[in-house]
């Protein structure tokens, strides 16, 4: 795919948040359970407000009552809301949105849920919706964790795309990174047997962190060289694509020398 504008999510602020409080639960297989947190955490994030342009506000008063939702504590009923019955694939941290708008035209038959904190990235991707009359995306603002806790139900996903998260390089602040144990377990629970996790980083540290996590969810098989696989024995059969638009940010990154890592794992049939 041709490269694309910056939809990676460690370009938004981040912030330290409290300390965690509690501890990671052992149960392998979590439930939807609306009002709690299954996975006690600090927050990732800091979601920053941004004035939307003319157009933009038009675009998403238009767009967002059809194809957008606020995060909520309640199940999502994914067939309803496309008005069909087809695989679904999240993206947590769809940034600008424009590698999840090429990775959802290259693959029509996927429904297609983005998932965002920051409005003005999203106003962006409706407004190309919009103008591509994209119909195979629907997108969340808000944690993508609470949506795995409390929206998507066990064994349901085809597929969850984690693209460039927060490295959060300073080692007191590893604790903040998306992609710990807990949330592998929570990934994996939600998957279907032969769904695909695909995870993509421009940081070092933290693509060796991810990999050995990664590798310690029993639920899950390396599906690709860097996650302990062979790339060419899924890549024909596996129910998305490996390939990844190459985004501005990413084009950064191998200018300044920076290695791009592909992560990529199957739930255990």
């Amino acid at each position: 795919m041709d490269a694309v504008n910056d939809a990676a999510n460690h370009t938004a602020e981040s912030v330290p948040g409290p300390p965690s409080t509690g501890s990671v639960p052992t149960d392998r297989a979590p439930r939807m359970n609306p009002g709690s947190r299954l996975y006690p955490r600090v927050t990732s994030f800091r979601s920053r407000r941004g004035a939307l342009t003319a157009t933009q506000q038009q675009s998403w008063a238009r767009m967002w009552p059809t194809i957008g939702r606020e995060v909520a504590d309640e199940p999502l009923d994914a067939t309803a809301w496309f008005g069909r019955e087809a695989p679904l694939v999240i993206e947590i941290g769809c940034g600008t949105g424009t590698a999840t708008a090429a990775m959802a035209q290259a693959e029509p038959h996927l429904n297609v849920i983005g998932i965002e904190v920051y409005r003005p990235g999203l106003a962006q991707l409706v407004q190309r919706i919009e103008r591509e009359k994209i119909d195979n995306i629907r997108l969340l603002r808000g944690d993508a964790v609470d949506v795995l806790e409390n929206m998507i139900a066990a064994g349901s996903l085809t597929g969850v795309r984690v693209f460039f998260p927060d490295p959060w390089p300073k080692a007191r602040h590893h604790k903040r990174r998306l992609l710990q144990p807990a949330t592998f377990a929570l990934i994996a629970d939600r998957l279907k047997p032969g769904g695909v996790l695909h995870v993509a980083t421009d940081h070092a540290d933290y693509a060796e962190h991810i990999a050995a996590v990664g590798a310690e969810e029993q639920l899950l098989k390396g599906m690709n060289e860097a996650a302990g696989g062979v790339s060419a024995e899924h890549r024909d059969t596996a129910p998305i694509g490996f390939e990844r638009p190459v985004t501005k940010f990413e084009g950064k990154a191998h200018r300044a020398g920076s290695a791009i890592t592909e992560l990529i794992w199957g739930k255990i049939e």
